[in-house]
């Protein structure tokens, strides 16, 4: 064998049958023991003798075989070049109107209402071919010689727009086109996103407008034709029975869908009969008074074209704003009119052509899509912008503008019949009047035909142009790449091998995949060109990590016979002291502890003295912490914490010797016992002292709980408000103090017993007082406890009083026999209780990331039966057991908001002492209800920032918001929630206007706040 060395590759892709090779490197381990792991085996091990690929066989290089020096990188150089790499033009192609489809209509900003009504209205063929017909105002271009090849076509009017969008849309070539000299023509604010409704009345108006100066009345007439129809208002007087009729033109119906699920019980409501009774009563001219009368709306004559508004968006009288009804509205596919008018004798069947459809569940944002039928071919088309889709299977389909992110709560759209379809968001349908007469065929008039030629020159120009660009930049960009590759200004970095060694200093055997081995004619030319090293010859195979691999795999292999042979050992019953302790818990998953310990990658081969050629990544730091995170290995479940047996029998049992032999070969370094090893002896005085201490701790909380059960059960508690006659003093403690005694008393083996009674809690700095007499009948009441002079003689003998507090009523005296005095000892601190309730203030004015409550009402009701809190003050065990598991560290869910923020308030209460080190400790903290979240708010953000933390925890849009605190409305949204009373773990109630879907979906709320203006100072209003 000539010599050889290894090298770190300094590029390596790839893949191989990896797995494969791994396994044939080590077969022989099957039969040969470690002792007699030979230099044969080493070398098969580091797969030496493996043949290598040859260029064309081997598509990608074998990671596997170290001999296998195809496609290590040089196709990067010598391969196909992939030329998208060498330029970020697009392609050109994209940009084309595909065979057969529609042309889209880009989106100026907003403008995606104006779009949707222009595909619709291109496809109504009447509409369009009275446009072509419509003469333009600049005659140079309906000359013989035809348009102007020097002059770029200006249409002047609106019609004119129209006329040249409907023929580019029709014949362009683009795959959309640019409205912006429509819609610059209006006016329109392409920022603002308007009332789509009101655009298409305003615009049938000002069309209509435009339309009656033309002599042509196919074109004159074109809009009352196609989308005028005529109803009466009919009044009849209950006295006289006279009828007056008021007729009236429409161009849609406008439908109130609110309460209704089907569009003809809409239908029905718009023309039900209306009662004009009381202050409303109609002046009838034959009674010539004011009588009780009927009237109703009488469909007369319907046109070609039936539009229907879905009224969606209606006003709110609440919040002065607009807001969008969600609900399903069931419509047919064919809508018979006949029922609804008044000559019944004609036929009124209607075919279902477009449906608007609007995205999103806010008035003020979202995104409107057309749905449109071809009305050449039947198929339906979902007009979206630039988009544009065809359906399958000529049916109208929409599910994906149904499925808008709906809420967990809210229902399923449900399943409809044939013909028949559902929406929430659409909210206008355009129905065509059944008819057997063949559809138009539409020519475009020369002059236009000209200019959407001139156009899709341009485009073509364009294309062409794009095209030459990125061919040029591909030439470059392979121009340059040709220059990298000879290039010699930026060389590889120096060999690095040191990634590959193991503990031993030589080639792991686990690095095989990432190295390559090569002549040692061409390593001296390598490392005499790069440097670097360590140079691994062929005397750096190493020997100790071939022979641990083959004791590890052979164990792999012996692991299910010996897991039978223990199994079988472990049921023969132990004699005399032969045995050895080994932890229950051990023995029943040693198998899969030994699976995972050899199955573990070998510590070494993650070792780096160094990084390989930079690309390897030091774990030290992470084997640290995979260190500590590692389980207790086997038979470390019974080691006490002192390195000894543990005391604990029941965790542990004896094996035979036989058996632990079975068990060293897979654990060689556990812990090892005797079954004549004695228990460790400090566990066992521990566990004396444990007992005795326990039992003491029992004995103690039994007759404190002797000496105090009404005070224990909290049972005939004195009351300051209600004093009792008979007692001219009471006592005080801390509250808390009596909680912690409670908690011992009910798990005496758990809790520690409470010593002194820590009434300097209640004290200021000079030992006054920090409570009066009325804030302990009110707010105070919570931090303290009142004591019966029997109780207090029982807890001097059983407790450490640091300090007695007191409260004493003075008999009344003969001038005011009727008002008792009270005063305490200590006496009040006047100073330091005026410097608290400062505080106090100017905390309430000045917090920062405090706690505050909103609950959710319903008709001002709260949300549960309810009010319910979750946690409620009681005596049990178990009760007890909840709260003392949050005190262990558990956070609670409800609270984890409001704890896990560092920067919390100054004080967590209006009331907490801040003159004390440790101050009072409360117990009792706010009892959250069902529909109730905790918010983290400050003192100087406004009513409008909370709504929006409100919006995204509730999914209740701010405008639906109706906000109260103690009873007192919060309507300023600007003023700030310090202003508003708002104050740390204050409860604020909400009241939602409707319920709402979900309104997470708001693209932008805070346009709630800007004033309607419409489409004020548009060409629409005539300006």
């Amino acid at each position: 064998m000539s010599p050889t060395a290894f090298k770190g590759p300094r590029a390596g892709p790839g893949m191989a049958p990896r797995l494969q090779l791994e396994k044939a490197a080590w077969r022989w381990t099957e039969t040969v023991p470690p002792e007699a792991v030979t230099q044969e085996h080493i070398e098969a091990a580091y797969r030496v003798g493996l043949e290598p690929c040859q260029r064309g066989a081997c598509r990608r290089n074998c990671r596997g075989n170290p001999n296998c020096l195809v496609g290590i990188g040089e196709h990067i150089w010598l391969g196909e070049i992939d030329e998208n790499t060498f330029h970020k033009i697009d392609d050109p192609n994209f940009e084309r109107r595909k065979k057969n489809a529609f042309v889209g209509l880009t989106n100026l900003g907003a403008t995606c209402y104006v779009n949707t009504f222009l595909q619709m209205w291109f496809l109504n063929l009447e509409l369009r071919q009275a446009l072509y017909l419509c003469p333009i105002t600049r005659t140079e271009y309906v000359t013989a010689e035809g348009t102007p090849s020097d002059k770029d076509y200006e249409p002047q009017t609106i019609c004119e727009h129209l006329q040249y969008l409907f023929a580019l849309l029709q014949n362009s070539k683009r795959r959309y086109i640019d409205p912006s000299g429509f819609v610059k023509a209006l006016g329109l604010d392409t920022g603002q996103q308007q009332d789509a409704q009101e655009f298409s009345k305003l615009f049938m108006s000002l069309l209509e407008d435009t339309l009656s100066s033309q002599k042509n009345p196919d074109v004159r007439d074109i809009v009352q034709k196609q989308f005028c129809g005529e109803y009466a208002y009919v009044t009849v007087c209950n006295q006289c029975g006279r009828e007056s009729k008021l007729i009236s033109k429409f161009y849609e119906l406008e439908l109130n869908i609110q309460g209704h699920k089907q569009l003809s019980d809409c239908i029905t409501e718009f023309l039900k009969e209306e009662k004009l009774e009381g202050d409303n009563r109609y002046f009838c001219e034959t009674c010539q008074s004011k009588q009780n009368a009927t009237r109703r709306i009488r469909l007369l004559s319907l046109p070609c074209t039936l539009n229907l508004q879905l009224m969606r968006f209606v006003f709110d009288r609440q919040t002065g704003h607009k807001k969008k009804l969600n609900a399903y509205i069931e419509f047919s596919e064919l809508l018979d009119m006949v029922p609804f008018m008044e000559d019944k004798a004609n036929v009124f069947v209607y075919e279902l052509s477009a449906v608007l459809i609007h995205r999103g569940v806010s008035a003020y944002s979202g995104h409107y899509i057309a749905h449109v039928k071809d009305p050449q071919t039947g198929e339906w088309y979902r007009f979206n912008d630039e988009e544009i889709e065809k359906m399958e299977g000529k049916k109208l389909q929409l599910g994906a503008e149904e499925d808008l992110e709906p809420s967990k709560s809210q229902t399923r759209k449900p399943k409809c019949g044939k013909g028949v379809y559902r929406s929430r968001n659409a909210y206008m349908l355009v129905y065509r009047l059944q008819t057997r007469e063949k559809s138009l065929s539409i020519r475009i008039p020369a002059f236009l035909q000209q200019l959407v030629e001139r156009d899709n020159s341009k485009f073509e120009e364009w294309c062409t142009e794009m095209a030459e660009m990125r061919k040029q930049s591909v030439a470059r960009g392979k121009i340059k790449h040709e220059e990298q590759w000879l290039d010699e200004s930026t060389p590889p970095k120096p060999i690095d091998n040191t990634a590959c060694l193991c503990a031993h200093g030589k080639l792991h055997p686990d690095k095989i995949p990432t190295v390559k081995r090569v002549s040692e004619y061409v390593a001296d030319y390598f490392y005499k060109r790069y440097g670097g090293g360590p140079r691994l010859t062929f005397k750096a195979l190493c020997r100790e990590c071939v022979v641990e691999r083959c004791r590890v795999l052979r164990l792999k292999n012996q692991l299910n016979e010996d897991y039978k042979t223990v199994s079988n050992l472990l049921k023969v019953t132990i004699k005399g002291n032969d045995g050895f302790w080994v932890g229950k818990s051990s023995v029943r998953s040693w198998r899969q502890l030994a699976l995972e310990q050899l199955d573990e990658p070998d510590e070494d081969a993650d070792q780096s003295n160094g990084r390989m050629n930079g690309d390897a990544k030091n774990k030290e730091e992470s084997s640290a912490e995979k260190r500590e995170e590692e389980d207790l290995k086997f038979n470390e479940d019974i080691v006490c914490p002192h390195g000894n047996l543990c005391i604990s029998e029941n965790e542990r049992r004896v094996v035979s010797g036989e058996t632990w032999k079975k068990l060293q070969q897979y654990f060689p370094n556990a812990p090892e016992f005797p079954s004549s090893k004695d228990s460790c002896s400090q566990c066992k005085i521990l566990e004396r002292e444990g007992e005795e201490n326990e039992a003491l701790h029992k004995m103690m909380a039994s007759e404190q709980k002797a000496h105090l059960p009404n005070l224990f059960q909290d049972k005939s508690r004195p009351c300051l408000s209600s004093w009792p006659e008979e007692l001219d003093e009471l006592y005080v403690v801390s509250k808390f103090f009596v909680e912690e005694w409670r908690k011992f008393v009910r798990r005496p083996t758990r809790c520690s017993p409470v010593s002194s009674i820590g009434n300097r809690d209640l004290l200021c700095p000079h030992g006054g007082l920090m409570f009066t007499f009325a804030s302990m009948t009110k707010d105070d009441s919570k931090l303290i406890a009142l004591i019966w002079p029997s109780e207090w003689e029982k807890i001097q003998k059983l407790f450490v009083v640091d300090h007695a507090v007191r409260v004493i009523r003075r008999r009344p005296s003969e001038a005011n026999p009727e008002t008792p005095l009270f005063i305490t000892e200590p006496e009040l601190c006047s100073d330091c209780r005026e410097g608290l309730l400062c505080q106090q203030q100017r905390d309430l004015r000045e917090y920062a990331q405090a706690t505050i409550y909103v609950r959710k009402v319903v008709d001002n009701k709260k949300v549960m039966k309810d009010a319910a809190p979750e946690l409620t003050v009681s005596s049990s065990e178990a009760e007890e057991e909840k709260e003392e598991a949050r005190l262990e560290g558990e956070q609670d869910p409800d609270f984890n908001q409001a704890n896990s923020n560092a920067k919390r308030q100054k004080v967590s209460h209006p009331n907490y002492v801040v003159y004390q080190k440790q101050g009072i400790r409360r117990s009792a903290r706010h009892r959250k209800v069902r529909g109730e979240k905790a918010l983290l708010v400050s003192a100087n953000q406004t009513l409008k920032d909370l709504k929006i933390q409100i919006m995204h925890a509730f999914s209740v849009a701010p405008f639906d918001q109706n906000l109260s605190i103690d009873g007192a409305i919060l309507t300023d949204d600007s003023a700030t929630l310090g202003s508003l009373g708002v104050t740390p773990e204050s409860v604020v109630l909400l009241r939602a206007d409707e319920p709402v879907v979900d309104y997470a979906a708001i693209d932008d709320v805070m346009q709630v706040c800007m004033p309607e203006e419409g489409f004020k100072g548009t060409g629409l209003l005539g300006h």
